[in-house]
């Protein structure tokens, strides 16, 4: 795919090579197939990369963010995010992860109130490590899916129901207003009235953006008729949704952010990557003395200057990984080859 014509340039700082991490980072995909491939184990370190903010910068409304983000889907439980009785995550290394991520140049965090394990919130997580927050640190959070205080997944909130899903995040965030708003969207033709209940709420102080999930192109249409949207953040990886690129490419030319999930993951969704990597991708993560996962982040990353990737672990070692490939610079070959496998999607 050609270079995305933004209408806003992201500010790209250089870096040098990423570094790979050991061979069992297999949980959130930073190690499949690594050993076989022969790719190389030098670890990644954040001081060599310039950490997050090696991948440049974006700015969603007037908020500055690094373009390696973090999710926090992952914090609140122990392997794939909403299974039924799900072993709570390590509290104690889901703080650190927090603090250290922050450290390492992340200001841009992913969260949901719906982020919950039977022990533990994403929300509350975030909190406890973090505040008082940075100045400079943006939380997105999102609204729409709901779950009973036991984990059942409830219908989609109507738009009457949204503002209680927007002061529940304030509580468990501990702030008077959030720095960014999406509505995740499931089965919506129409998103009038519910984005239409945001902007309100945005007009009343309690959001500053507002972002729309798992949209389709009407659906950003629909929501810019009603309020500035920053950013559409939806399923997409390198061979994961290819036919998301046309909307990619047009929110670069609108100015609106494009946050990929499941990046890594792809089709595993919430149960991480399955499977083992395509050969072109470990002989371009061998090239580089990369992962796997460091290539699908780097690939993401230079699909335009208005992506923002959010990987989500709860391993410090992952961690580092994740924030290393915003150093990774492919080159016109590598994209080329990555490229083919992307399209072989469709």
């Amino acid at each position: 795919m050609p270079p995305v014509p933004p209408t806003q340039q992201a500010e790209l700082r250089p870096g040098p090579d990423s570094r790979a991490l050991a061979a069992s980072h297999v949980a959130d995909g930073h190690g499949a197939g690594i050993a076989a491939a022969g790719v190389g184990q030098t670890p990644a370190v954040a001081g060599e990369t310039g950490g997050a903010a090696a991948a440049g910068t974006w700015t969603l409304g007037d908020l500055r963010v690094n373009r390696i983000g973090f999710g926090a889907m992952r914090l609140p439980q122990r392997g794939p995010a909403f299974a039924p009785g799900a072993i709570p995550g390590d509290r104690d290394q889901a703080i650190a992860v927090l603090r250290t991520a922050v450290e390492l140049g992340v200001n841009h965090i992913d969260t949901g109130g719906f982020y919950f394990s039977s022990l533990r919130s994403a929300n509350e997580l975030i909190n406890t490590a973090l505040a008082p927050y940075p100045d400079d640190l943006v939380i997105a959070t999102k609204v729409g899916p709901r779950r009973d205080p036991s984990g059942n997944w409830l219908a989609q909130a109507t738009p009457a129901q949204l503002r209680g899903q927007v002061e529940e995040n304030l509580r468990q965030l501990g702030r008077d207003c959030l720095d960014l708003v999406n509505l995740r969207l499931s089965g919506l033709d129409s998103i009038a009235g519910h984005f239409g209940a945001l902007a309100e709420l945005r007009d009343a102080g309690l959001i500053r953006h507002l972002g729309v999930s798992n949209a389709r192109p009407e659906h950003l249409a629909q929501a810019q008729q009603i309020a500035p949207v920053v950013c559409v953040q939806n399923s997409y990886g390198l061979g994961h949704r290819p036919g998301q690129d046309q909307l990619l490419r047009a929110c670069g030319e609108q100015g609106v952010a494009f946050v990929p999930f499941f990046a890594i993951a792809g089709a595993g969704r919430e149960a991480g990557p399955s499977g083992a990597e395509p050969g072109q991708i470990l002989a371009v993560a061998r090239e580089h003395q990369a992962t796997p996962a460091q290539v699908r982040l780097a690939w993401a990353l230079q699909r335009g200057p208005h992506v923002l990737v959010i990987p989500g672990t709860s391993d410090p070692g992952h961690l580092a990984d994740n924030i290393a490939a915003g150093a990774l610079r492919l080159t016109p070959g590598d994209l080329t080859r990555l490229d083919a496998i992307h399209q072989d999607q469709q």
